[in-house]
């Protein structure tokens, strides 16, 4: 993918001449009186620090292809696709649409009236699951971008399935409370303890959920790049806002990873840590 400077001056967190400020107000970014406190500037700064790693890959979409469409699964208040709609989307001169996927009624109903009051008529909103998107008549044939904000435990997964499905090209995920993990640790426990070196690393609680995240992610990384997907793994913000702050980027380039040894890293990885019935979902053959 070709490297585009992002005109998103994000050093200085300050809102910028284009930005809707009721958007700004109702994200309480800004307070009642259009003034930015010390907590508003902490907001502005995560969410132009993910935006900084968005706003390439969109403009990238765009001069290859003319246009883009972006579906952020789990979008709740739909924070990150209304942003993106702010801050990046509503500049360009090309045809795009942000789609909100939320199982929530109440908030789907919320996205909807806030996107009618403030005009962003290219985003939409749906109320249906991640397996329902894919046959949904309402969602477009051709998804660019996928995106993920603290989409909680297999709810990553999920976008991730879509994406394969759907021949997507590009990934942005911010995993979070990925307890399915560490439930399978706890659950083999027992068979793990003929492995006296790697059963120390979940032997307490808390190592079990920690350790749990981070192979789930491990893992994901590699399903990636065994479909061909070049993965880039860095923090979303620092440490001292958020402990979920694993920011996963995959970008599909076949021709630039290596899917064998992938696909056999995966199988060894589910194999060493007794993980064999989540070989399906990964489309592992363990024998």
């Amino acid at each position: 993918m070709p490297k585009i400077k992002p005109t998103l001056q994000v050093e200085k967190y300050e809102v910028q001449d284009h930005q809707s400020i009721d958007l700004l107000k109702e994200l309480h970014i800004l307070t009642r009186d259009g003034k930015m406190n010390q907590d508003s500037r902490r907001k502005m700064k995560q969410v132009s620090h993910l935006i900084q790693f968005i706003e390439p890959i969109i403009q990238s979409v765009t001069a290859e292809k003319g246009q883009f469409n972006l579906i952020d699964f789990g979008a709740g208040k739909s924070y990150l696709g209304f942003m993106l709609y702010d801050l990046v989307a509503k500049l360009l001169k090309t045809p795009y649409k942000i789609i909100g996927i939320e199982v929530r009624q109440e908030l789907v109903e919320y996205c909807r009236k806030l996107a009618s009051k403030l005009d962003f008529q290219h985003m939409e909103f749906h109320q249906i699951s991640a397996e329902q998107s894919l046959l949904a008549p309402q969602i477009p044939n051709k998804i660019d971008i996928v995106t993920a904000l603290h989409a909680c435990n297999t709810a990553t997964d999920d976008a991730i399935a879509f994406a394969l499905q759907k021949n997507v090209t590009h990934l942005v995920l911010v995993p979070c409370c990925q307890a399915e993990m560490a439930s399978l640790l706890k659950k083999n426990k027992s068979d793990s303890l003929k492995n006296n070196v790697f059963t120390a690393l979940w032997k307490y609680p808390i190592h079990t959920r920690e350790f749990g995240s981070h192979l789930t992610n491990v893992i994901r990384c590699l399903y990636l790049e065994s479909k061909g997907y070049v993965v880039t793994v860095t923090e979303l913000v620092g440490w001292e806002h958020s402990l979920k702050n694993e920011l996963i980027i995959a970008h599909h380039s076949p021709h630039l990873g290596n899917m064998a040894k992938a696909r056999d890293q995966l199988r060894n990885m589910l194999l060493e840590f007794n993980l064999s019935s989540l070989a399906p979902r990964y489309e592992i053959s363990i024998e």
